[in-house]
């Protein structure tokens, strides 16, 4: 989900950029409805970042390394420019969605504490507090940071057989599924 985002905002500012041409295309394949355009390819994870030279084949240096760069639209513009010599000059969007969560926060704080003005007494409570500390580490042990960073889907359902799979198969990934598992197991 990060990728794609990232994704978009390198195309929408190459769409609404002044040097805009017909000389760069940007196309998604989503890998649960295009698996046959992987298999194709000879590939078998996502995302992948690909560029297809106008005459020839693609080659090895036309799949960005995701491993060791990343996937911010700044890295995906350079190595656009490496590979195209055409420069594209990203524009983010404003984002406020954490202004108004903090602000949402602290005004709901902010009530709860007007409300209880008299009887303060539960933030001297022990318990309570333990409680949420709990609550904060078995949501961290079960990989709910994780999910929230990076995004994964809730599960995968294979296109060839309709089997879904709730466990990653790879030890370095997980579904949202398979942090919900461990979570009820902790």
């Amino acid at each position: 989900r990060q990728a794609n985002e990232e994704y978009q905002v390198l195309a929408n500012s190459w769409r609404y950029s002044s040097a805009f041409s017909n000389k760069l295309f940007f196309t998604i394949v989503d890998y649960d409805e295009g698996a046959d355009v992987f298999q194709q390819l000879n590939m078998n994870s996502a995302p992948t970042f690909m560029h297809f030279p106008p005459k020839g084949k693609p080659k090895r240096a036309d799949t960005f390394d995701l491993q060791r760069i990343g996937f911010a639209a700044e890295q995906l513009a350079k190595w656009i420019a490496d590979r195209t010599d055409v420069h594209i000059r990203v524009f983010r969007p404003p984002n406020y969605s954490g202004t108004i969560a903090l602000a949402l926060l602290v005004s709901l704080v902010g009530g709860l504490l007007y409300l209880r003005r008299n009887n303060l007494e539960f933030i001297y409570n022990k318990t309570g507090w333990a409680m949420a500390a709990l609550c904060v580490v078995f949501a961290m042990t079960s990989g709910q940071m994780w999910n929230h960073i990076r995004g994964p889907p809730y599960a995968h359902k294979n296109p060839q057989n309709g089997q879904v799979s709730y466990i990653h198969g790879s030890s370095q990934a997980q579904f949202v599924a398979e942090s919900h598992i461990i979570l009820l197991l902790s």
